[in-house]
C-alpha cells in the first residue's frame, strides 16, 4: 500500500512536469517552423558587394543589380553611389541613407564571399550595418583549384540586420560558372523566400 501511495506521489508531482516539457518543445517546433517560412518582402535594394577586388566586386554587383532589375525589385549597385576604392563604412553615412530614400531604397544587400567550401551556414552574428560593412573581405570571386564557393547574404534596413541566407555553388571550374550558378540560384531564392509576393 505505501508503495502505492509513493508512486501516486511521485506521479502527480511529475505529471505537471512533463507537460511543461511537451508544451516547451512544441513551442519551440512552431517558432522553428515560423522561422522557416519567413520572407523578407524584398521590393528593393541596394546591393554591396563586399570584396577587395575591385574587378570581382563590379563584376558581384552588375550581375545581382541586373538579376535583382529583372525579377522585379527596384535595384542599385553601390558603385553608382560612391566611388570604386572608397570606403564602404561611406554606405552607412546618414547623408547616403537619406540619399537612398529619396530614390525609394530601404534595403541594403550586403554579398560576400564566405568560403570555398559547402560546410558554411549563415551567421549567427546580427551585427548592424556599420559592424558588417568594416569587416574584412577574405576571399574573391575565383580561385584556381576550388570545386564550389559559399555567399553568404546580409539584409538591413535602418541599419539593423533583418534577414541573413547563404547560397553555396558547386561544380565550379572558372569564374564564369561561379557567376552563371550564382544567378541561377539567386534567381530561385528571390522567387522562393525574398522577393515580396
Amino acid at each position: 500500500m505505501k508503495k502505492f501511495i509513493l508512486a501516486l506521489i511521485v506521479l502527480s508531482i511529475s505529471a505537471p512536469l512533463m507537460a511543461q516539457e511537451e508544451a516547451a518543445k512544441e513551442k519551440t517546433k512552431k517558432e522553428k517552423k515560423s522561422k522557416k517560412k519567413t520572407r523578407l518582402g524584398l521590393t528593393n535594394a541596394l546591393v554591396i558587394g563586399q570584396l577587395d577586388n575591385a574587378q570581382d566586386r563590379y563584376t558581384l554587383e552588375m550581375n545581382l543589380s541586373e538579376l535583382f532589375v529583372s525579377n522585379g525589385v527596384k535595384t542599385v549597385p553601390s558603385l553608382n553611389i560612391m566611388k570604386l576604392g572608397s570606403d564602404a563604412i561611406l554606405l552607412a553615412s546618414d547623408s547616403i541613407a537619406q540619399q537612398m530614400s529619396a530614390k525609394g531604397i530601404d534595403t541594403y544587400a550586403l554579398v560576400s564571399v564566405r568560403g570555398y567550401d559547402r560546410r558554411y551556414k549563415v551567421s549567427k552574428k546580427q551585427d548592424n550595418l556599420r559592424t558588417a560593412l568594416e569587416a574584412a573581405s577574405l576571399f574573391d570571386l575565383y580561385r584556381l583549384d576550388i570545386v564550389s564557393i559559399s555567399f553568404e547574404f546580409k539584409f538591413f534596413r535602418n541599419g539593423e540586420f533583418v534577414y541573413g541566407d547563404m547560397i553555396k555553388c558547386g561544380n565550379v571550374s572558372d569564374r564564369a560558372t561561379v557567376l552563371k550558378r550564382l544567378r541561377s540560384k539567386v534567381e530561385k531564392r528571390l522567387k522562393k523566400k525574398w522577393r515580396k509576393k
